[in-house]
């Protein structure tokens, strides 16, 4: 046994989660093992099983991490809250932002969404450990817009799941559906379109 198989160093889970980032972003949650990443980094399994119970656990983990990476992507899309910039510009920000994370990494963005277990108490116990962060800025986003008198409270009550349906929709048709034939610069202009209109619907 080599050093590192007998070593349970401190940064392990961290590379174990970077190790399953490298397959997510290549192949999307299904390419990430347990018993492949613990090969690559040649650390036996017991010293695996001390950060991540299971292959979920690892996955929810790594989801978490994807998720993270999205909404900073979106944040550095936002102008700054001021009174030059209408506050549904924030808004727009973080519905284009969200499409076009997914349309750059579709492997991240499958397995930030679709990686968790199928069995409902898991998931719930899943969900309910942190709110995405790209759905932490989306309801930031709305509420700067009450804020703002862009947006009514009436309007604003449930408003952000009619927002991120319609992006994460869109994004779908995109990675999976029958936009995933269509060129750039189209896809960029529909993107547009279905942000456009759903900041229009909620007003």
């Amino acid at each position: 046994m080599s050093p590192r198989d007998s070593y349970h160093h401190g940064n392990l889970r961290a590379e174990l989660i970077e190790a399953a980032l490298a397959e997510a972003r290549r192949s999307g949650p299904d390419a990430i093992g347990l018993r492949s990443i613990t090969r690559q980094l040649r650390v036996s399994p017991n010293a695996t099983y001390r950060h991540f119970a299971d292959r979920q656990a690892l996955i929810a983990a790594v989801a978490q991490a994807i998720q993270g990476k999205m909404a900073e992507e979106m944040r550095m899309r936002m102008p700054p809250k001021d009174e030059r910039a209408p506050a549904h510009s924030r808004l727009r920000a973080v519905g284009l932002g969200y499409i076009a994370f997914a349309r750059a990494e579709p492997g991240w963005f499958d397995t930030a969404f679709f990686g968790q277990p199928d069995d409902p108490a898991v998931t719930m116990d899943l969900v309910s450990v942190s709110v995405p962060a790209p759905f932490t800025l989306l309801i930031g986003a709305l509420d700067d817009m009450v804020d703002a008198g862009e947006l009514s409270t009436r309007r604003r009550e449930g408003a952000e799941w009619a927002c991120w349906s319609s992006v994460h929709g869109f994004a779908q048709l995109v990675l999976h559906g029958p936009l995933s034939s269509q060129s750039d610069e189209v896809v960029t202009l529909l993107a547009e379109r279905v942000v456009d209109d759903i900041i229009a619907g909620i007003h």
